[in-house]
């Protein structure tokens, strides 16, 4: 059986600003991504949106205009 040694040399530290360095990088990139999901996300909302008002907006069109029938208009 080997005799535990009485000294424990304590392993070499890594670089503070190194450390910190590469989870900022990592900190800045997942950020990076979680934003640009969200633009895409909202991207696809206002397609939504928009496609759904033109729809209205055609159905309106077709609608008669009940103030230009009080004024005598003609809807065109």
């Amino acid at each position: 059986m080997s005799e535990f040694p009485h000294h424990i040399i304590p392993t070499p530290q890594a670089d503070v600003a190194e450390v910190f360095t590469v989870y900022q990088t990592t900190h800045q990139f997942y950020h990076e991504v979680q934003s640009r999901e969200e633009w895409e996300q909202h991207c696809l909302w206002y397609a939504q949106v928009a496609a759904e008002n033109r729809r209205d907006f055609e159905k309106m069109q077709c609608e008669p205009s009940i103030i230009g029938w009080f004024y005598g208009w003609r809807n065109r």
